[in-house]
C-alpha cells in the first residue's frame, strides 16, 4: 500500500512537469479531468489524491499478498520485471477504463483526446511509476 502510494505520488511529481499542459488550464486537452489548480493543488492532493492512492494500494496489496512467497524467492531482476510489468500492463496499458495511454482509449476515445504526443506524455508517468514500483518492490522483498 505504501509502496504504491509513494511510487504514484513521486512519479506524478516528475511527470507533471512534462505533461501539466494536459491537465491544467482552460485549454487543457484532458478537459474531462479535474484541474487541480481549480480546487487548490495542495488541498486536492491531500484530500483526494493521497486517500485514493492509499485505497488503491490496499486493494492491490490484497491481490498480491498470496503471491509474495513465490515472488520473494525469485531473483531481483525477476521481481523487478514482475512488479514493474504488472503495474505498467495491468494498471495502464490493459486497463478497462479508456484513457489516452491505453488500448481501450485508442478504441473508444474521441480523436481530439488522442495523439502520439498525448500518448507519450500520459505514458511517461506510468513508465516512471512502474519502474519505481518495480525497483522498490524487488528491493523490499530482498
Amino acid at each position: 500500500m505504501a509502496l504504491h502510494t509513494f511510487s504514484y505520488i513521486f512519479a506524478g511529481m516528475i511527470a507533471f512537469g512534462i505533461s501539466s499542459d494536459l491537465y491544467e488550464g482552460e485549454g487543457r486537452l484532458l478537459d474531462f479531468l479535474v484541474d487541480p489548480k481549480e480546487e487548490g493543488a495542495g488541498k486536492f492532493t491531500w484530500l483526494k489524491v493521497i486517500p485514493a492512492q492509499v485505497i488503491r494500494g490496499l486493494l492491490m496489496s490484497v491481490v498480491l499478498y498470496p503471491a509474495l512467497g513465490w515472488i520473494g524467492g525469485a531473483p531481483f531482476s525477476m521481481k523487478f520485471l514482475f512488479f514493474g510489468g504488472l503495474m505498467l500492463i495491468y494498471t495502464d496499458l490493459s486497463s478497462a477504463a479508456p484513457f489516452p495511454s491505453n488500448i481501450e482509449g485508442i478504441v473508444y476515445m474521441k480523436k481530439n483526446y488522442l495523439g502520439v504526443n498525448v500518448f507519450w506524455k500520459t505514458q511517461a508517468e506510468m513508465i516512471i511509476y512502474s519502474a519505481i514500483f518495480g525497483l522498490l518492490g524487488a528491493w523490499l522483498l530482498g
